[in-house]
């Protein structure tokens, strides 16, 4: 039988998955070791906690040692305690996730971290990435996906004003999968949750579209109370999915 003291030999570390989008799509934020284990590897931003360190307060300092980005919204998703995941001994590890408007944050790599870059969620699921990283990265971009269907997205990842089109890119690229365009527009306008700022576009070479900004009230409303939101997919994306 273990004895009690062989119940404490473990360590605990915060793994942040930050997600943001720009034109090229939805990114995730990861770093390159600078040490061992897996030295030069990319990995997302994360370290072990100190002893007597609250976990939500090692995961707002290790965001901010190794990236620079601080005052972000954190959320805990789920604990990842394999025994044989860190090639150093017993390490369990809790993943934070969070929404945010790459342009608003500056990226200043340090400690370990030789390099902080945002990269496609297609291209990092292609890296080799260190530990468990892809799993983690895979569940928390499930639960993203998950929020998309149940809760508002879009106000930590698009500018304040922005056009329908590009709301329904950043759904799109969310799902995986293109939205029939007439469908997406009467649900989300059906909730309610859009302001028509009676603007367009400007300096655009094509017809300018027109601007809504969010009604923050009523985001917040819907996030605490939740929705369903589901739209249909594109005739070619529904033949294409019965043929696979």
């Amino acid at each position: 039988m273990d004895k009690p003291e062989h119940f404490f030999q473990a360590a605990f570390s915060v793994d942040n998955i930050i997600f943001g989008f720009d034109e090229d799509g939805l990114k995730v934020l990861l770093i390159k070791r600078g040490m061992q284990p897996y030295e030069g590897q990319w990995a997302l931003p994360g370290d072990l906690t100190f002893p007597h360190e609250h976990i939500d307060d090692a995961a707002a300092r290790i965001l901010l040692e190794l990236t620079g980005l601080q005052d972000v919204y954190l959320e805990q998703v789920k604990a990842f305690g394999a025994p044989d995941r860190h090639p150093l001994g017993r390490v369990i590890t809790l993943a934070y996730y969070s929404l945010v408007r790459i342009n608003r944050y500056r990226l200043t790599p340090a400690s370990f971290a030789q390099q902080a870059e945002w990269h496609t969620v297609a291209a990092a699921r292609e890296l080799p990435l260190a530990f468990d990283h892809l799993e983690i990265l895979d569940t928390c971009f499930e639960r993203l996906r998950q929020r998309v269907r149940t809760r508002p997205v879009g106000f930590e990842l698009l500018a304040q004003k922005f056009t329908l089109t590009e709301l329904q890119h950043l759904y799109e690229a969310i799902l995986g999968k293109p939205l029939e365009k007439r469908n997406f527009r009467k649900k989300i306008l059906s909730t309610g949750l859009l302001i028509d700022l009676n603007e367009t576009q400007a300096g655009v070479a094509h017809r300018p579209a027109k601007l809504y900004s969010f009604d923050w009230e009523k985001y917040k409303e819907l996030e605490q109370g939740g929705y369903y939101f589901e739209v249909k997919e594109t005739k070619r994306q529904r033949s294409g999915s019965a043929v696979g």
